[in-house]
């Protein structure tokens, strides 16, 4: 028999086993300072934490930061374009799944978890909602017709938690002692007791580890072709490459013959005015071309003297002479 132990590891320190959990919690802190400073920095860098334990579920879980609208600290002016983007970068995968945190005491129709999960997940297809902060609603008000999914609907629908505050993370309240104070929660109140099954972490944990296996089992064919194909791409280069000499002749032919047929490709773009690049300080290419037939052309032509007969004649004989024997 083994004895199973729990502890966690960084990536940044892998060598090293982290069995006393306060210890993960200072490397977190430390690491993030290491690496955007102590005045509120941010940095796209995400701190690798992998935890080994018989009591937690095998989920990868990337905790992406809120939006911030106003720069503090170190932050840049652009802080809410940055953070946007770090987040778009994660949740634009189709093998994710998108957890849309959102407070209770927050209007949910402002919530920016759910308009950004609804830009890249218009269909609702991978996106969970998450209600936070149950316990701190104004007296007399509740989430209920948010949790039965009746507001704003979500094919994959809501699940409330109550989380630690921050003064239960700062006296260390024990994670047990936290998850029996939200089954409490649920169970005692009026609101939500009917649903009391269907709240709370624990509950939060379950449905994302099967809606992950569901939702990774309807992606593997998919992804599974994309890599065959990505496979079969990379056998021909390495096919064609194997042989490779820098001075074989036939090699640098084939590469002139590319550049020839790219400039053509590009000229072409250029005439049509369908290239990557546009000039946005004169005209050009087509463009250009255009503009002389159109403008210039026209009184040339106007300006032009000549004999009418001598032409007429001119003309007779050209249209005999490209008509040959026939």
């Amino acid at each position: 028999l083994f004895l199973i132990l729990e502890y966690a590891e960084f990536l940044h320190c892998k060598s090293k086993k982290f069995t006393d959990f306060d210890e993960v919690r200072q490397e977190i802190e430390a690491e993030t300072e290491r690496v955007t400073g102590t005045n509120k920095g941010i940095s796209p860098v995400p701190i690798n934490l992998r935890v080994y334990s018989p009591h937690v579920l095998n989920l990868t879980l990337i905790d992406l930061p809120g939006i911030t609208k106003v720069p503090v600290g170190d932050q840049p002016q652009d802080i809410e374009f940055q953070i946007r983007d770090m987040i778009l970068q994660f949740i634009s995968r189709d093998s994710s799944l998108i957890l849309a945190v959102t407070p209770a005491n927050v209007d949910l129709a402002n919530s920016d978890a759910l308009k950004m999960a609804k830009e890249v997940d218009p269909q609702g297809l991978r996106t969970i909602g998450v209600i936070t902060k149950l316990d701190l609603m104004d007296e007399g008000t509740d989430a209920r017709d948010v949790l039965e999914n009746k507001l704003l609907p979500l094919r994959r629908g809501y699940i409330g938690v109550v989380n630690r505050s921050q003064k239960d993370i700062d006296g260390r309240k024990d994670i047990r002692a936290a998850l029996a104070a939200e089954r409490k929660f649920f169970l005692s109140h009026p609101a939500y007791r009917h649903m009391a099954e269907r709240m709370g972490t624990p509950h939060l944990q379950r449905v994302l580890n099967q809606q992950l296996t569901n939702h990774i089992r309807e992606s593997l064919p998919a992804l599974r072709s994309k890599l065959q194909s990505q496979l079969l791409s990379l056998e021909r280069d390495v096919q064609e490459f194997k042989n490779f000499r820098p001075d074989d002749p036939a090699r640098k032919t084939k590469a002139l013959l590319q550049m020839v047929q790219q400039f053509g490709v590009d000229f072409e773009k250029r005439i049509e005015g369908s290239g990557d690049q546009v000039d946005t300080l004169e005209l050009s290419g087509g463009a250009r071309i255009n503009r002389i037939f159109h403008e210039r052309f026209p009184f040339e032509l106007v300006k032009m003297e000549f004999d009418e007969k001598d032409l007429r004649r001119e003309i007779s004989y050209a249209i005999k002479n490209i008509h040959g024997v026939r």
